[in-house]
């Protein structure tokens, strides 16, 4: 399985309770944060809900 690399790059600051408890459960708590998850079903459709908020990229 691959993995991904989600960096939130907007403020959770304003945005609905759902949105920024997803954010957290990626484990992303700061602007700039970066963190590396498996590409699991699960993790994508979180990073799906907060698209807006974060960068995505593949890695290798």
């Amino acid at each position: 399985m691959s993995k991904i690399r989600v960096t939130q790059v907007k403020s959770q600051i304003g945005r609905l309770k759902n949105q920024k408890r997803t954010l957290e459960a990626l484990g992303l708590r700061k602007m700039n944060q970066t963190v590396e998850h498996e590409a699991s079903a699960t993790i994508l459709g979180m990073v799906n809900k907060v698209q807006h908020l974060v960068s995505v990229e593949e890695i290798k």
